[in-house]
């Protein structure tokens, strides 16, 4: 018994030590996976700079840190940025529309030895849910005007890059609107009259007038604004004021897409905000706080880029295309990033226009390639009128360059089309000229095979020569053809006569010892002494080939050597070898059957004797 129950102890104690390394093993699995899914989430618990000055604080560079914390959202994304003069209390705004203390959000100028340079972001955007769609909404925190050290130049480069990055402008500004500060929402002004009315191109941020102060009796905000943006006199035509009304103009008409918010002082010891709870500030503030989250909660909308909503990595690639344009002029303009978001809509139709006029099979008749010219340029000067950003100008940069580009690539199909059409022309001249050659050395002279040698070649060029270069091959061949036309026809007579002497000879000696046939050979030397005598009683064979019997001899020689059915030219030798041949199987057939010609007149058959018997008889 004692042994049986030490054996069970033993076992008892073994599975137990093994289930509690188990679950020892497990346990720590899981505090392992808790600490890294919390070191995961506060990973982007904190702010971001996305963008950054240069050492020289004139300029914007792209800080990719904060870039690729942006680039992971998925969802479409809705952007609020605050702006405003140096030491105005953005940062602890947007701490506390996020309900974030100072030690956690956006750092606080007089909580941190650093303080906002460029612009920052928070990594854990909000997310709420927009007409069915869950939305993340991103908070700027972006570098303050007028601060020690910087220049207009850059602080008009924050304001730009916000300007277009956001969806809602929140404009913070302590206790009044000054004309400086509607000076400055210029670049805001010029983007809108880009961009404001125009569907899916990109949609100008809604602007929130937010003024701070200590009271809030006397003018509502809004009056003030209002009050603020109507023009003043300018009987001098001075420049800046000039450019302020413009403003002032501008932002009336656009009335409907801004709003006017006051927010009192949360407390008198603005030093130690941080510091001090919702029951610490003053109470007003709080409830003034929480009707302005509303208010940005209802103005908040997706970023909306050429009809589309955009999610992190929309939104880096847009930064980082803005900030290439602000950064490209000394002075930041409206101007410069249309031209730049333009430059892809200009491409995409350029490459539109190259795959039209690429079906075109070169060469092609120059009318036919400018009629697809001006029809393909009608289609993309359509396409880009609908895509492009900006007010349509007649002759803005982005249409010169689209024009340019599309001209650029016209005068070079007309190069490509000139140089095949010159190239294929050549070939079909170069083989009429062989052809036309090749006619001129006929064995047997025909000037009907002549003519169908030229009406052929001309039937080739016709069809097959196209574009630019065919008149002028065409002015070549025709002058080619004269001048082949006249020398075969000077060589025609000439030639045609030899061969009748030729001929005559050949029937002389066909007739007297081939066939044998005594009227064939009178026959040919008739022929004979006619041409001769003829050339010499009128001293030339020229004179012949005005006779009227000369010409019958002509057409009786072309309806021999050239018709329909016969080129007698092409079969000449072979002809010739079938003939002799056939002579030659006919003489050793029937050749040694006879014993000479049958003579043409009766003859007495005279017995014939030696010369010895007629000497004897003699």
């Amino acid at each position: 018994m004692d042994g049986r129950q030490s054996k069970t102890c033993s076992r008892v104690a073994f599975l137990s030590f093994v289930l509690c390394y188990f679950i020892g093993v497990v346990g720590y699995g899981d505090m392992s996976g808790s600490h890294l899914r919390g070191s995961t989430s506060s990973q982007f618990h904190k702010a971001f700079s996305i963008v950054e000055p240069d050492p020289g604080h004139t300029k914007l560079a792209v800080s990719r840190s904060g870039l690729n914390a942006i680039a992971r959202i998925t969802n479409p994304i809705a952007v609020v940025a605050v702006i405003g003069p140096y030491r105005s209390g953005k940062s602890f705004l947007l701490n506390q529309l996020l309900s974030l203390s100072c030690n956690e959000g956006f750092g606080v100028g007089h909580m941190r030895d650093t303080k906002t340079r460029g612009i920052w972001a928070w990594g854990e955007p909000l997310e709420i849910n927009l007409d069915g769609v869950k939305t993340s909404v991103l908070f700027l925190d972006t570098e303050g005007f007028e601060s020690i050290g910087k220049s207009n130049v850059y602080d008009d480069r924050i304001f730009a890059l916000a300007a277009i990055m956001s969806s809602v402008l929140i404009y913070n500004l302590p206790e009044t609107v000054r004309e400086a500060d509607i000076a400055k929402l210029s670049f805001a002004v010029d983007l809108a009259e880009e961009f404001y009315g125009r569907e899916s191109i990109l949609e100008p941020a809604k602007l929130l007038w937010l003024i701070q102060r200590d009271f809030l009796e006397g003018k509502s905000v809004q009056a003030m604004v209002e009050e603020a943006l109507q023009t003043v006199p300018n009987p001098d035509n001075n420049k800046d004021i000039f450019q302020v009304n413009r403003i002032r103009k501008s932002l009336s008409l656009m009335a409907e897409n801004s709003t006017a918010f006051s927010l009192p002082q949360p407390h008198l010891e603005r030093t130690k905000l941080c510091e001090m709870g919702d029951s610490e500030l003053h109470h007003s503030y709080v409830s003034q706080r929480e009707r302005l989250k509303k208010v940005v909660t209802s103005m908040i909308r997706p970023k909306i880029v050429q009809g589309g909503t955009i999610t992190g990595k929309d939104f880096v690639s847009l930064l980082e295309q803005t900030l290439d344009a602000l950064n490209k002029g000394e002075i930041p303009s409206a101007g410069y990033v249309v031209e730049a978001f333009n430059r892809a809509v200009v491409d995409r139709c350029v490459a539109l226009y190259n795959t039209r006029m690429s079906k075109f099979q070169l060469p092609v008749r120059e009318e036919e390639l400018l009629s697809g010219h001006e029809s393909t340029v009608h289609e993309v000067t359509s396409l880009f009128g609908k895509e492009r950003f900006g007010r349509q100008k007649d002759n803005d940069e982005s249409s010169r360059m689209l024009l340019m580009q599309v001209e650029k690539a016209y005068v070079t199909l007309v190069e490509i089309n000139t140089f095949r059409s010159s190239r294929q022309c050549d070939n079909i001249y170069t083989s009429c000229e062989d052809q036309l050659d090749s006619l001129q050395g006929l064995r047997l002279p025909s000037m009907a095979k002549f003519s169908a040698g030229i009406t052929s070649c001309n039937i080739t060029f016709t069809k097959n020569c196209l574009g630019p270069s065919k008149p002028v091959y065409q002015k070549r061949l025709e002058k080619m053809w004269l001048k082949a036309r006249s020398h075969f026809i000077n060589n025609y007579n000439q030639r045609l006569f030899n061969w009748l002497v030729v001929l005559s000879l050949v029937m002389v000696v066909v007739g007297r010892f081939v066939i044998k046939f005594l009227l064939l050979e009178i026959a040919a030397w008739g022929l004979f002494i006619f041409l001769e005598t003829y050339t010499r009683i009128f001293w030339s064979a020229e004179s012949l080939y005005y006779n009227p019997t000369w010409r019958v001899v002509v057409s009786a020689w072309e309806a021999t050597v050239y018709g329909p059915l016969l080129d007698l030219d092409r079969w000449f030798i072979p002809l010739s070898w079938i003939i002799f041949f056939g002579f030659i199987t006919y003489r050793l057939k029937f050749g040694r059957r006879k014993k000479g010609p049958a003579p043409l007149l009766p003859s007495v058959d005279i017995p014939r004797t030696s010369r010895r018997s007629r000497f004897l008889k003699m």
